[in-house]
């Protein structure tokens, strides 16, 4: 029989900093499962800083959303209906087909979770994308070699705090930045890093020169702008940068001025890659193997930023995103 759910569309595409206005409330009938396909009553759905762009109607390494459509993203959910091999009523799986309380998915874009090992959040966070974005952008393009020091922007983030703790357990120093005195409070107390700025407090070059007075190797971006420019000031010679994210330009109506000291990267012989983390999906195992084992050993902190209230609650929670509301992985929980 068809599920009749609620999701979120798109009403309109930001300008500027996303509103409440952006977004619809649309209940929505989801037929039976083909061949091949299932049926998901979501459990949680992920809110991704990734997200604001593909709102913009502008070319990327990922299709815009749809105006009038339900938006897509990280989730879990149980499987309700079945029509594909290797799938079952009761089973947990994470999607793409966040956004929404029910969602039709091809079994291809389905991956079950096991949740006695982990609840089903950990597999949007530390187990999913933003931990496996952490993995290879420190240890594969940033290529972490020992003795590094690594700096992380956006530290207290879903991604930045997992690349924080890869490098702790690996034997680095680590600094980091964050929006506010609660934040660098938990990188230092609760996660281990060596030193941690508040952005607030003056330009990140003159904080990132009294953390790293010896200057740093590694550079793992979330932020870009001045934090961008900052890095490129503390750098070694030879450093290595990780450019995974811009959060600071992601509401800009206009282009954002780059860093003023771009120069610098050649004297300093810099090497400043951008990278997507679906190209290294080949590197999951590996990567669920180390981290997997450090959680469950206890010695990797998951914190999340939990946002109760439904589907309905997924568009204010992107907005407090943006905003820097959340400590570690932030997450809407649709159902229980």
């Amino acid at each position: 029989m068809p599920y009749s759910g609620r999701e979120i569309h798109l009403a309109a595409r930001p300008k500027g900093e996303p509103q409440l206005t952006d977004f619809r409330l649309v209940e929505a009938d989801v037929a039976d499962p083909q061949d091949g396909e299932i049926v998901v009553r979501n459990l949680v759905m992920s809110v991704d800083p990734y997200m604001r762009g593909r709102m913009n109607d502008a070319k990327s390494y990922v299709p815009p959303f749809k105006l009038d459509e339900a938006l897509g993203g990280g989730a879990v959910g149980e499987v309700v209906a079945s029509r594909a091999e290797g799938f079952a009523e009761g089973d947990v799986v994470l999607h793409d087909r966040g956004w929404r309380e029910y969602a039709k998915v091809p079994a291809q874009y389905a991956v079950k979770v096991d949740t006695q090992l982990a609840p089903a959040s950990r597999y949007l966070g530390v187990l999913g994308m933003p931990g496996l974005t952490a993995y290879v952008g420190l240890l594969d393009v940033a290529g972490l070699r020992d003795g590094d020091v690594v700096f992380v922007s956006g530290a207290a983030g879903a991604v930045g705090s997992i690349v924080g703790q890869i490098a702790k357990l690996r034997g680095h120093t680590v600094i980091g930045s964050a929006g506010s005195p609660e934040k660098v409070a938990h990188l230092k107390d609760d996660l281990g890093f060596d030193a941690a700025f508040d952005y607030h407090d003056g330009h990140p070059v003159k904080l990132l020169r009294e953390a790293a007075p010896d200057g740093i190797d590694v550079y793992f971006d979330n932020v870009g702008g001045d934090h961008l420019e900052a890095a490129i000031d503390s750098a070694k010679n030879g450093a290595r940068f990780a450019l995974c994210g811009a959060i600071s330009a992601y509401n800009a109506t206009e282009p954002p001025p780059g860093p003023r000291n771009m120069f610098l990267c050649v004297g300093k012989r810099l090497r400043l890659q951008g990278f997507i983390v679906s190209d290294h999906f080949d590197r999951q195992p590996a990567f669920v193997e180390e981290v997997g084992a450090w959680l469950r050993d206890g010695k990797i902190v998951a914190r999340e930023t939990v946002v109760e209230g439904g589907v309905e609650a997924a568009p204010q929670a992107f907005i407090d995103l943006l905003r820097g509301a959340n400590t570690g992985k932030m997450v809407v929980q649709i159902a229980s």
